[in-house]
């Protein structure tokens, strides 16, 4: 008779030992005692995530509600969880411990973005979703590239909005960042075509 399977639950600290400065994949995050493991991403879908930081920088630099940023990164909105967005935007009011702002300062997001891969899916759709919504981001993309749409969700939403035209992100009075979707994914395309 075999023994049974042991299932670990990881530990906040489990996981930053594992992670590497000099490299930044396998990308890891923890989510309620589960490690997550994301090989490197396909180059469309770090184009994408570019593209998608790029709108964001540019949009906040006339409207300074926050500061768009990339993974890898270490955000903990919840104790003994770290999560790493494709592309997040962090609250201009983030209250700064030190000089310099560092992931532990980081407890809330305006916007967390996920551009799914065929090994992400499961957790992009469910997981991650679930986790930033219940924990206090005002909005969660999922950017699909195959099916070239925006899945938007807002806490308490039980479907997404589903964007193929126009996608608008209004996180402050007056202010809206308006993508144009098939720009959006034909930029993307003529990326990708320079490089081949």
């Amino acid at each position: 008779m075999g023994m049974p399977a042991v299932e670990r639950r990881w530990t906040a600290d489990d996981v930053r030992a594992l992670t590497r400065e000099d490299t930044p994949w396998p990308r890891y995050e923890l989510l309620d005692g589960e490690l997550l493991v994301t090989p490197a991403p396909r180059v469309a879908h770090q184009v994408a995530a570019v593209e998608l930081c790029r709108l964001l920088a540019d949009f906040l630099q006339s409207e300074p509600l926050g500061l768009a940023l990339m993974s890898p990164s270490d955000i903990e909105l919840r104790p003994g969880t770290i999560m790493q967005p494709d592309v997040f935007v962090v609250p201009a009011n983030t209250k700064v411990a030190g000089e310099m702002m560092e992931w532990s300062d980081v407890r809330s997001l305006l916007l967390a973005i996920e551009v799914v891969s065929p090994s992400s899916a499961r957790n992009d759709r469910v997981l991650k979703r679930d986790f930033y919504l219940d924990n206090g981001v005002l909005e969660y993309w999922i950017v699909d590239l195959d099916a070239r749409v925006f899945e938007c969700w807002r806490p308490g939403q039980q479907t997404p909005a589903l964007h193929r035209d126009r996608v608008e992100w209004a996180p402050g009075a007056g202010a809206e960042l308006s993508i144009s979707v098939p720009d959006f994914f034909n930029r993307i395309d003529k990326q990708l075509r320079l490089i081949r």
